[in-house]
């Protein structure tokens, strides 16, 4: 477990790491100098400007804080250069997650268990997980412009005002995915592991109070923290309940 550990947090790793989001934070900065250039090309104010980056910049430090509880949960197995740069550039923690976990299980793992993970499973786990993700770059280059058409809602002019194909097909995507990963959490408690379904109720409870507050009462400004704070209590609700199970 240590020599896995010093693998995964090599100092080279850090180092090519680095490399990367200095490049895509540097990225960041010329879109950002373009986009100020060309609004103050069609006369924008420039209080305007500095007003939209500082509340921009502002509101990004809220969802951040998630990405931050991401880093930290795939840290404990695939070490914190690996979690950083996946987190950091394109990705999400479910499905990082949930195909770190299929790629353990496809290497011969019971799933992302420190114990049982080896620097040789640590690159297949990586490489599944970074090929994966290529997908929606590819299907965004090459499918995207044909596609836009499709996800529109359709016009109230036309009628009826209901949603397109897109909504449809972005509601169902969420569920299976929901039900995906608590079926596997259901599958765990029937074993005798209920602890994943738990947590994973606990988080869905307190999501579900932030948004009766952010439909129902008009609260918008919630909805930056309601991620974070689902993910903190769910996580406090875990340590709580190991110590006394």
């Amino acid at each position: 477990m240590a020599e896995y550990l010093s693998a995964v947090n090599a100092p080279q790793l850090y180092l090519l790491v680095a490399i990367v989001l200095t490049v895509m934070t540097a990225v960041c900065f010329v879109f950002l100098i373009k986009s100020y250039r060309a609004g103050l090309k069609l006369g924008m104010d420039r209080k305007v400007l500095r007003r939209a980056i500082t509340s921009s910049a502002t509101f990004t430090l809220l969802p951040s804080i998630s990405i931050l509880l991401g880093v930290i949960a795939l840290s404990g197995s695939l070490g914190v250069p690996m979690s950083w740069l996946r987190l950091s550039v394109i990705g999400s923690l479910q499905y990082e997650l949930n195909v770190a976990e299929i790629a353990a299980q496809s290497a011969g793992l019971s799933g992302l268990r420190l114990e049982e993970l080896s620097p040789q499973a640590f690159i297949t786990i990586a490489l599944v997980m970074t090929v994966g993700i290529l997908g929606g770059i590819l299907c965004c280059i090459f499918f995207l412009k044909g596609y836009l058409g499709k996800l529109k809602a359709k016009p109230k002019a036309e009628g009826s005002g209901k949603p397109g194909f897109g909504a449809h097909a972005t509601t169902a995507m969420f569920v299976g995915l929901c039900a995906t990963f608590v079926g596997s959490y259901v599958g765990k408690a029937v074993h005798g592991e209920g602890m994943s379904l738990i947590v994973a109720l606990i988080a869905g409870a307190v999501m579900g109070i932030f948004e009766y507050f952010i439909q129902k009462k008009g609260k918008a400004v919630l909805e930056n923290f309601s991620l974070a704070a689902s993910m903190l209590i769910a996580m406090a609700c875990a340590v709580v309940i190991g110590l006394f199970v």
